[in-house]
């Protein structure tokens, strides 16, 4: 059988951002799931509301035998397990925030899921590790590949790559 290919966007801007990132990412490898390819980690100021705390993103491929319904039902258990709380309605600073951006090729538009990702071609934190990650990859819809969506996006916030205390660049 042939697995499953997911992108998805990990996030967060509470407590220890890297360690939160690196957590999820070992649950989500669980049960089958594998991560064959991550982008570099990004820092930028929070989308949609107002929060001290700045976020890091990065977006993770996978392969996994879960199908998207699956895959979304465990990143939900993932974040309910790693503290996230969701307000209805309204962006919140969080632990962590797991989105399927992408799904093989499939556009799905169902009450509980929307593939790909309904607002991912306008945030630029969400475009630019896709587009280093999978710069050829056609969005569905669109028919745009994702270096031609990150060169149209209009956001204008602030997202740089995220080095952690140590690590420096040469």
């Amino acid at each position: 059988m042939k697995p499953n290919i997911a992108y998805i966007l990990l996030g967060t801007n509470l407590s220890d951002r890297e360690g939160l990132l690196n957590e999820a990412k070992s649950k989500i490898e669980k049960d089958g799931n594998g991560i064959i390819k991550q982008s570099s980690i990004y820092e930028s100021a929070p989308w949609g509301f107002e929060s001290d705390q700045l976020f890091l993103n990065q977006v993770i491929t996978v392969e996994t035998i879960l199908n998207a319904f699956q895959l979304l039902e465990k990143l939900l258990a993932i974040e309910n397990t790693m503290g996230r709380i969701r307000i209805d309605g309204s962006y919140t600073s969080r632990t962590i925030d797991l989105d399927i951006l992408y799904f093989n090729n499939e556009v799905i538009n169902s009450e509980s899921l929307t593939i790909p990702h309904p607002r991912l071609h306008l945030r630029k934190f969400t475009m630019l590790p896709m587009a280093e990650i999978a710069p050829n990859l056609i969005h569905p819809t669109l028919l745009l590949n994702q270096t031609e969506i990150l060169d149209l996006i209009q956001d204008k916030n602030e997202v740089k790559t995220f080095y952690p205390q140590g690590r420096h660049i040469i």
